[in-house]
């Protein structure tokens, strides 16, 4: 198993200056190669303190220059709020950078704030993924192309620089809605579960289905890449104590950013799932919404963070796991000293899938149970 890391940059309830994030958090992006890391990634959000990297692939090729080995990831490109063209020479370019290190997932994002924001409505959030999609998807493939389309009128066309790799065949989406799923498989895209928002069980049904339509597109599938919360400390106590506050600020400020507890996505044509998350709300008290969310995350000991990610892995086929290590109002040294022992202790077992280590339980209630 290939074992990454994610770089957030969050500033939840601004207890810091951005600029402080941004060295905190490149602080530990350096920590990534020489700790063994097989890749590092970064996210895409807009307008809020949420998450602060408006330009993922920017931040990419930073660490292109600071790494060697290293793949390169994006969790997402929120392909909506770009013009496909551009997204197309960007990757080219990081693929020259890097030397082809870079695997990249696509998303449509599910903020009001930020398609409010880039004034894109968010009722064609799906049209304008999938159109966009096969608009970089043909700019990296093929030497010339062109695309005409509902949102696209591309001429026929190159980008320069070409890719120096084939980072078309290391594409992938953000599934969490039960349909995204199947919408990538359609587009030939693997699948990135980023956060398992409806169990693992739900994410492993749309996984086989997906891989299901890959093959009946004529597609070979490939095992799905999967990011999680972690938080491994050398107690029981330790860990359900930092998940509970941690994971706690995190939930917090998901739902400040995206408002999922309003309801207001339920009137939103290709959003309409998220009114369970609202639904959901109104039955269980704020604590009881936080325990919910841990018991889909990584949370304990070295040995019990194993399991956990073992679990995860009979259920959904990941081979490609991405730790999230610092989030919630986390200071530096807790999110440091997170980060390496999960490093030292945890990581090289999954890279050499000793298994034998922990006895692994392939049952749902094991995967989502939190550390006690």
């Amino acid at each position: 198993m290939k074992v990454g890391m994610s770089i957030f940059m969050q500033n939840t309830n601004n207890q810091w200056t951005d600029y402080e994030v941004y060295q905190n958090d490149l602080t530990l992006a350096d920590l990534a190669e020489p700790l063994g890391f097989d890749s590092i990634w970064s996210v895409e959000h807009h307008f809020t303190p949420y998450t602060m990297v408006p330009d993922v692939l920017q931040f990419l090729s930073y660490m292109a220059g600071r790494t060697t080995k290293i793949q390169l990831g994006s969790m997402v490109v929120v392909l909506p709020w770009h013009d496909p063209v551009r997204v197309a020479e960007q990757i080219a370019m990081l693929d020259n950078l890097s030397k082809g290190r870079i695997v990249i997932g696509f998303g449509r994002g599910a903020a009001t704030v930020e398609y409010n924001g880039f004034r894109v409505a968010m009722e064609e959030s799906r049209e304008r993924f999938v159109e966009a999609a096969e608009v970089v998807h043909k700019a990296l493939a093929n030497e010339r192309f062109s695309h005409h389309g509902r949102y696209f009128q591309i001429p026929e066309m190159s980008i320069r620089p070409r890719p120096y790799s084939h980072p078309e065949k290391r594409l992938y989406g953000a599934a969490v809605s039960p349909d995204t799923a199947e919408r990538m498989a359609k587009l030939g895209l693997g699948v990135l579960i980023a956060i398992p928002l409806y169990g693992w069980e739900a994410q492993a049904k749309d996984v086989q289905r997906h891989q299901q339509i890959l093959r009946e597109q004529g597609f070979q599938p490939v095992p799905p890449i999967s990011s999680s919360f972690v938080f491994c400390a050398e107690t029981e106590h330790e860990a359900r104590e930092g998940a509970r506050q941690w994971m706690g600020g995190y939930w917090g400020s998901a739902d400040a950013h995206y408002k999922f507890s309003d309801g207001h996505l339920k009137s939103v044509k290709g959003y309409e799932h998220y009114g369970v998350i609202a639904d959901t709300a109104k039955t269980v008290t704020p604590e009881q919404s936080v325990d919910g969310f841990i018991q889909l995350q990584v949370a304990g000991t070295p040995a019990q963070c194993l399991e956990q990610i073992f679990t995860m892995q009979d259920l959904v086929g990941l081979n490609h796991f991405i730790p999230v290590f610092s989030y919630g109002g986390m200071p530096h040294e807790v999110a440091e000293r997170n980060l390496r022992l999960f490093a030292a202790e945890v990581m090289p077992k999954l890279q050499r899938e000793e298994r034998k280590v922990v006895p692994v339980t392939t049952s749902a209630a094991a995967a989502q149970r939190p550390a006690k």
